[in-house]
Parts: C-alpha cells; structure tokens; sequence
C-alpha cells in the first residue's frame, strides 16, 4: 500500500511542474518570447494544454480572474500541496 501512496505523491510532484511549466510558457507566449508559428513550439503548448486544462477549468469557473490574473494556478497548485500533506501526514503512517 505504501508503494501505491509513493506512486501517487509521485504523479502529483510531476503534475506540479506541468502546472509551473504551464504557467511560465502562458507567460512567454503572453509576451511574445516564443513564436506560436514553430510547429515544435505549438505542439508543447498544446500538450500543457491538454495536461492542465481539465483541472484548471473547473477551478476558473469559481475563482474569478482579479484584475486579469489567472489565480487558478495557483489554487489548483495549493490543493495538490495540501493534498501531498494529508497522504504524507495522515495516511502514510498508518498504512502498513
């Protein structure tokens, strides 16, 4: 059991940072750093896309944008994190 708990805080350290690369590539393509017309360019920003909007959506349909700032982000990243201390704290130690 304790292996499941380790595969599934792993998954949700590896979503955390396709959440963070979300984030900072929404941020390079807001500013026009990077060039949407390069195929290989679009094809990771379709994959973050794709990653992260399921989860964001639900969450930017409650929380609403203050002063054209996406908090969705940053919510969905504190639930994964509370999320990790309730399996780390609470369910971890008494699973054998």
């Amino acid at each position: 059991m304790r292996a499941l708990l380790d595969v599934v805080l792993l998954i949700l350290q590896l979503y955390t940072y396709v959440i963070i690369a979300s984030a900072i590539f929404s941020w390079l393509y807001a500013f026009n750093v990077v060039n949407m017309s390069n195929q290989f360019v679009a094809t990771i920003g379709q994959t973050l896309y794709a990653l992260t909007e399921p989860l964001l959506r639900p969450i930017r349909r409650v929380v609403p944008s203050v002063g054209g700032l996406d908090l969705s982000a940053i919510v969905l990243l504190l639930l994964i994190f509370l999320l990790q201390n309730v399996i780390i704290r609470y369910i971890y130690p008494v699973v054998f």
